[in-house]
């Protein structure tokens, strides 16, 4: 605690106590004569001494605030600072009162159950985002056998771990295409199968859906198109044009959309992934010979990271 007198020029400490000469590392003579601005530096708020000041203008029996002060070695301290006037007999302003604590650790802790408060609250809204995605797969999945629905469901969830574990490489702030695509190439075509382009990040929002498409699309092709056969190939090439991704997937040797059952994942499942989801467009073309999709995404959409809209229109 200190006492100023305000009825001396620039209301100076008289009186300061062994706890805030510990506080603070001055010694008594290098306080007592001084205002109690020296303990201020650059990052003190002076909104903060501005209300100070005001409350005591103002008469007010108490005044409190929680400052940013520096000790005698620079080093810096949260002050939780609370003032009182001491009024003579006759109603005349004679002292102040000051007390000060040391708020440093409270503030700190303060400081990381809230950033703990935040991230929990991420987490949650990941896990939920997350189970929306699944939650539309199962539903929206379809095999003739029960072990067909397993292995499609499985590949799928897969994929969404993949694409999780990306993100949480690069701290949920995108991921790389050029990685995305190669997570989703099984081993045993990897030599049949080639991605150019220019180096991408892909939003977060973007990052689990699009390695769904490129997943189920990857699946399409080896069962019905071009990786079916065995002289089959899919060259993925990509490009910036203006703030949109173009993807162009191109199967040579595919057996065409007009004679190929219809791909597993289906395409109102691809429409829904593509154009709900991440707010792009899909084009296809095929014929005997080959099939073609190509894809246009913004990279400046929308990061509420929502759930599939039942991935159908």
């Amino acid at each position: 605690m200190v006492i100023t007198d305000p009825r001396q020029p620039d209301n100076p400490i008289v009186i300061a106590n062994q706890a805030f000469l510990d506080l603070t590392g001055y010694e008594a003579d290098e306080v007592v004569g001084r205002n109690c601005r020296f303990l201020q530096g650059p990052d003190t708020d002076t909104t903060a001494v501005e209300k100070l000041r005001r409350g005591l203008d103002a008469g007010r029996e108490h005044v409190s605030a929680e400052l940013l002060n520096y000790r005698k070695d620079g080093s810096s301290l949260w002050n939780e600072l609370a003032i009182s006037p001491v009024m003579g007999e006759s109603g005349e302003l004679i002292y102040y009162f000051a007390s000060q604590r040391d708020a440093t650790e409270t503030r700190r802790i303060k400081q990381l159950e809230a950033a703990e408060r935040l991230l929990l609250m991420e987490i949650d809204h990941r896990a939920i985002n997350a189970l929306a995605i699944v939650k539309s797969i199962v539903r929206l999945s379809q095999a003739e056998t029960v072990a067909d629905l397993s292995a499609s469901l499985q590949g799928r969830i897969e994929a969404l771990a993949r694409a999780h574990r990306l993100l949480a490489g690069t701290g949920w702030i995108g991921g790389d295409l050029e990685t995305l695509l190669a997570e989703e190439i099984p081993g045993a075509f990897a030599c049949r199968v080639s991605g150019s382009g220019p180096s991408v990040m892909l939003p977060s929002a973007c990052v689990q859906p699009l390695a769904l498409v490129l997943h189920e699309m990857m699946a399409n092709a080896a069962q019905h198109g071009a990786l079916s056969r065995s002289d089959g190939e899919v060259i993925v090439q990509w490009k910036e044009a203006g703030r949109q991704l173009l993807l162009d997937w191109q199967e040579n040797g595919a057996i065409g959309l007009r004679s190929a059952p219809e791909p597993r994942f289906g395409l109102r499942m691809l429409l829904g992934l593509v154009e709900q989801q991440m707010n792009g467009s899909v084009a296809m073309t095929g014929s005997d010979q080959g099939l073609r999709i190509g894809i246009s995404l913004p990279l400046h959409h929308r990061t509420d990271d929502g759930p599939m809209n039942g991935g159908a229109r």
